[in-house]
């Protein structure tokens, strides 16, 4: 197995020193002879360019190879450790067996499981957004995004968008979780504040005075802060939703899952309907129809304030 590889390459070296020595004398051949050189060396090329490109493949697929064994192993001997107070994660490959031997309606990263993940992130960002602020500051301010219910699509599209992007990682190093929530969290914060300040003409966040930030949008800390979050999502938190996920029969899960897309898709228009006409008003824009006077009834100034208590609109 040793011999045979270096006798290759020693045969493949004295074929090519005689091919530097040919081209080095190539006055002493004759037209015909130097034509016939150069169609061999032009096939050795094209054979050594082919032998790179297996070769290149080959060390690409035994480095991850190599990486995942070790994850899945490390992933395994975690979630077998007694935690403290709360049990320890199961491995993210015990969480694929038992998904495709229960044919669960939400296994693997199909649409049921897609948003699950989008309705339950909208829900918990909230919730700790919400513990956050009171830690912070001592009392309680919403972070709501819509007008119904403790939900914020941004937050959704953060869990999703991560879980997404990272799920091919699941059983990788966290390195690769930590790269990608670094660039999956920026793009889709950057993006979210973009598509408000366009279409509505506000803003909910601006890091303009944290250094190292891109048009006030995102910026190098939190960046690193989506970085060790998609770790901690997708090694951490991932596995623990997908096992409560699987407790969920299949066909209460199915039917729940496109009653729950529903409301959110009602609730995320009335809720741009209301911003929209509440930066209409600061315009000093009289409601022109039936439908906007309704939303100007039901959604007065006072109460989008209470709502969004951190919208600074555009002027």
């Amino acid at each position: 197995m040793i011999l045979e590889p270096s006798a290759k390459q020693k045969k493949l070296e004295d074929k090519l020193n005689a091919y530097y020595f040919s081209l080095a004398n190539i006055d002493a051949l004759s037209d015909k002879e130097q034509e016939k050189l150069y169609k061999e060396i032009r096939n050795t090329i094209a054979q050594l360019d082919d032998g790179h490109e297996k070769a290149e493949a080959w060390t690409k697929f035994l480095s991850e190879s190599s990486d995942e064994l070790k994850a899945r192993m490390k992933d395994t001997i975690n979630s077998n450790k007694k935690g403290f107070i709360i049990s320890r994660a199961p491995a993210n490959g015990t969480i694929d067996y038992r998904e495709e031997k229960a044919h669960h309606f939400a296994r693997g990263m199909n649409f049921y499981k897609q948003f699950i993940i989008l309705f339950v992130g909208s829900f918990a960002g909230v919730v700790v957004e919400l513990l956050w602020c009171f830690v912070r500051h001592g009392y309680f301010e919403s972070r709501t995004g819509l007008v119904y219910g403790p939900f914020n699509p941004v937050y959704g599209l953060g869990a999703f968008f991560l879980t997404l992007v990272l799920y091919k990682y699941r059983n990788r190093g966290a390195i690769y979780s930590f790269i990608g929530g670094f660039i999956t969290g920026s793009v889709v914060e950057y993006a979210c504040s973009y598509f408000q300040e366009m279409f509505f003409g506000s803003t909910s966040w601006d890091y303009s005075n944290i250094p190292l930030n891109l048009n006030g949008r995102i910026c190098l800390l939190y960046s690193i802060f989506w970085g060790f979050l998609g770790v901690f999502w997708i090694k951490s938190v991932y596995p623990r939703f997908s096992i409560w996920v699987l407790k969920i029969p299949n066909r209460i899960g199915k039917i729940l899952v496109w009653i729950l897309l529903f409301f959110l898709l009602f609730d995320a228009a009335i809720s741009s309907i209301a911003v929209f006409r509440w930066s209409e008003r600061r315009d000093g824009e009289a409601a022109s129809n039936a439908i906007e006077r309704i939303v100007d009834e039901r959604f007065p100034d006072s109460r989008m304030q209470r709502i969004y208590p951190n919208m600074d609109f555009i002027e």
